[in-house]
């Protein structure tokens, strides 16, 4: 591994950590044994910096979903993956993608364009594994996106502490996504 994909995945694993909120080179660089100027040498500044680490997030994301194990219909899809929400690494990353949404990044550049790539993969991430829980490929793509969507905003009520609510809220998108699995 080369000295830039070291440093990304100290910071990626920094960031895990502690968040891109606030993040400056300066403590960030100190944090991980090394200099801002190091930083800005390989990834151009702080900008080109966050984007490679939102990228490498959702690559980790993406393998996340990866390694689940297909389950037996896409109703048991959604609720397995609802529990990799919840549990890292996928918590983690997905905290990430949300802080990049959160500090208004995704509208620049060069954040329009890696999101749009990053968005682009974990999509095709999760038809795969919804496919593979038994959804039609025909059908995937809708389920994939009322999923998406859904466990995205689920994931941000988890601050709201309605542990029950949230739990019927995901039993019931299961519901909705094994009807339209099956037509």
């Amino acid at each position: 591994m080369d000295r830039k994909e070291e440093l990304l995945e100290q910071v990626v694993e920094h960031v895990l950590k502690h968040g891109l909120i606030g993040l400056t080179l300066r403590p960030l660089a100190a944090a991980i044994g090394t200099s801002d100027r190091m930083l800005i040498y390989h990834f151009g500044g702080r900008d080109e910096l966050i984007a490679a680490v939102v990228a490498r997030a959702n690559e980790h994301s993406v393998a996340a979903v990866a390694a689940l194990e297909p389950a037996d219909g896409v109703r048991a899809g959604v609720e397995a993956l609802w529990r990799a929400y919840r549990s890292d690494p996928l918590h983690s990353c997905l905290q990430i993608y949300l802080q990049a949404a959160a500090t208004g990044l995704i509208g620049m550049e060069p954040y329009r364009s890696v999101v749009r790539e990053t968005n682009e993969l974990w999509y095709a991430a999760l038809r795969d594994y919804i496919t593979g829980c038994g959804a039609p490929p025909e059908r995937a793509g809708r389920i994939v996106t009322l999923v998406d969507s859904s466990l995205f905003g689920f994931h941000l009520d988890l601050a709201t502490d309605r542990p029950d609510e949230l739990a019927a809220g995901v039993a019931d998108l299961a519901v909705a996504a094994g009807a339209i699995a099956e037509g």
